[in-house]
């Protein structure tokens, strides 16, 4: 590399850590990383670095935490570090025109999908939500729109029967990290084509709430089994009984099973079975609150489930 590009970072969460150790380990002068302000975290609740400034504290790098870029003096330490390119990986803030004109080779993104599909802020949930058979990472030239700007690179990775949104996570973390080298390597060479996204296959990734893990029983077994991956670890997917709100983190389509949807079918140490809409669902790991994840043996011991009862059917979404 005749002259090294000058790289600003902008991330938060521990998928955009992994992408700037990449880039440093790679050679590129980091002048900047942007990462959300510290917030409060855990039991104390404590304010706690995001993993991105972690990582730029670690490394020696500086580190701004602007509420927002809207303003000249918010983005002020940005334009005076001059960077050649900016690269965004899960940042959480909105890019105004000012900061994407600002790079003389634009910003890049990293997006956990393969664009068109899964547009938005939880790519990798809705994926296993959806029961998709392979996602991806997309690096994009970005522009004004949310995730619609032009595909510079994708790299396509298979959704595994037994991935969960936390398993698939760490695996397109480090394919992230892999393609943002690749394409800041081939970018100032003019080796990446510019392609703009088809009209076509466009979805949108809502953001995951605790209210999206409520389980509906009246759905096939296998839908609810994909959400159960995709909830896992947050929020957990959730099935009330008895007005206690169980956490259901492992779960086995059972196809034979025929029962109204909700009703206990079966408790033992092999599992929790429970009549969906079409087939059942084993639940071989559940958690009660206030306690931890517990094989289903062990779950049972300190909460009794009997055959017939029924979990809670959710009001339906369009009431």
């Amino acid at each position: 590399m005749n002259s090294p590009l000058r790289v600003a970072f902008a991330g938060t969460p521990e998928f955009a850590a992994c992408a700037l150790d990449a880039i440093i380990d790679a050679g590129y002068e980091v002048p900047l990383v942007l990462t959300q302000p510290d917030r409060p975290a855990g039991r104390g609740m404590k304010l706690t670095p995001s993993a991105v400034k972690q990582v730029a504290l670690a490394r020696g790098i500086e580190v701004d935490q602007p509420e927002r870029l809207r303003t000249e003096e918010q983005r002020a330490r940005l334009a005076a570090c001059t960077p050649d390119v900016l690269v965004v990986a899960a940042y959480g803030l909105i890019l105004p025109p000012a900061v994407l004109q600002l790079p003389r080779l634009g910003c890049l993104n990293i997006h956990a999908s393969l664009l068109p599909r899964w547009r938005g802020a939880a790519p990798i949930h809705r994926a296993i939500e959806a029961g998709d058979a392979e996602t991806g990472i997309t690096i994009m030239q970005m522009d004004e729109g949310l995730d619609t700007g032009p595909m510079l690179l994708s790299r396509a990775l298979p959704i595994q029967a037994d991935d969960t949104t936390g398993s698939l996570h760490d695996k397109l973390a480090a394919l992230g990290a892999a393609c943002i080298v690749d394409a800041l390597r081939r970018l100032p060479r003019g080796e990446l084509s510019a392609q703009v996204q088809p009209l076509e296959g466009v979805t949108y990734a809502s953001k995951i709430g605790r209210a999206d893990a409520e389980l509906d029983w009246r759905r096939p077994a296998a839908e609810l089994a994909c959400a159960v991956r995709a909830f896992n670890p947050f929020p957990g997917a959730v099935g009330h009984l008895r007005d206690t709100a169980i956490k259901l983190w492992t779960a086995q389509v059972v196809p034979a099973v025929t029962g109204e949807p909700g009703v206990v079918m079966q408790a033992d140490e092999q599992g929790v079975v429970v009549a969906c809409g079409q087939g059942g669902l084993r639940f071989t790991e559940l958690q009660r609150p206030g306690s931890r994840r517990m094989a289903a043996g062990e779950f049972l011991r300190g909460f009794a489930v009997n055959g017939g009862e029924r979990f809670t059917l959710p009001e339906p979404a369009d009431s």
